[in-house]
């Protein structure tokens, strides 16, 4: 299967960022110090793409502190073969990674996709009282929180199944738009330029061989789905959600089910935008995250 280099503008976001040692891996991370006393935007991505999905969207946040990282296994972080990507361990990068550059700063998590179930243990340590993270508010996107109401594509169940590696093997970056590009909306639809851009971040340090590692996070969200469906009804901060309507996969029957966990939970509904609201709109999705964020006066600075 071929790799692809780094596509010029990923190598300028990645000039960007810098990078952290996470238990002897390294970590790319893009953080800005910002200004003013507003919360901390903790931006999580999901899979399997990393947080170059919003480079986009962080221009239109203001200008108050904010991180992003990209998950060991994903992006330009490093991507060690038979780790186990536990969701707990990403969700330890993302204590430790707030620890070290903003410590005992208010957090305001903004989570789409595998993000979520990140940001759900998060919420699940806050309510615990084993968490290391001073949560404040948490808007959560486009995620198959509810595996079971979720409808995954093709490949996904590929890689979940017994030939997952094999397949991973075999998978090509022609397979790769055509399942990435049925992520978007008619309205937004994918473009050359960004699917050779998630090709060739997927592709980094030998990736693409991986997916069947890496999609093993949908497992955990079935054997703790009562720990984090909880976490979403019991946490007490402010949480919301924003959601696009036109997704294929983290449908509109999980948001339904959602809502059932936590009654009343605001919502954003992003009408005609897919999976990837924050590539498709970034504007609209800015608008959605000032309008969820509690303290929306506050964002930014």
């Amino acid at each position: 299967m071929a790799s692809a280099p780094l596509t010029p503008r990923v190598e300028a976001w990645r000039a960007e960022g810098s990078s952290e040692d996470f238990r002897g891996h390294d970590v790319f991370v893009h953080s800005r110090e910002g200004s003013g006393d507003g919360p901390l935007t903790l931006l999580l991505h999901g899979f399997p793409s990393s947080s170059y999905d919003f480079r986009t969207l962080i221009p239109l946040l203001g200008d108050g502190p904010l991180l992003a990282f990209d998950f060991l296994g994903f992006g330009l972080s490093a991507k060690p073969r038979g780790l186990g990507y536990s969701l707990f361990m990403q969700a330890d990068l993302a204590e430790e990674m707030v620890a070290r550059r903003f410590p005992g700063r208010d957090v305001a998590l903004v989570a789409h996709d595998m993000g979520t179930s990140v940001a759900t243990e998060l919420l699940a340590r806050d309510v615990d009282g084993s968490g290391k993270l001073r949560l404040r508010d948490a808007l959560l996107f486009n995620g198959s929180i509810v595996l079971d109401r979720a409808s995954l594509t093709r490949g996904q169940r590929v890689l979940r199944s017994r030939f997952g590696a094999v397949a991973q093997r075999l998978a090509s970056e022609r397979f790769f738009r055509r399942e990435f590009s049925a992520l978007f909306s008619a309205a937004h639809p994918l473009t050359d330029e960004e699917a050779a851009d998630q090709w060739s971040l997927i592709c980094h340090a030998g990736g693409q061989r991986m997916g069947h590692e890496l999609i093993a996070y949908l497992d955990e969200r079935i054997a703790y789905a009562d720990r984090w469906h909880g976490a979403i009804r019991d946490w007490p901060g402010s949480l919301s959600l924003a959601w696009g309507l036109k997704d294929p996969v983290a449908t509109t029957a999980v948001l339904a089910a959602l809502r059932d966990i936590r009654p009343g939970i605001p919502v954003t509904e992003l009408e005609e935008l897919g999976h990837y609201p924050q590539i498709e709109d970034p504007p609209l999705v800015a608008e959605a995250v000032r309008a969820a964020i509690a303290g929306g006066d506050d964002f930014g600075g």
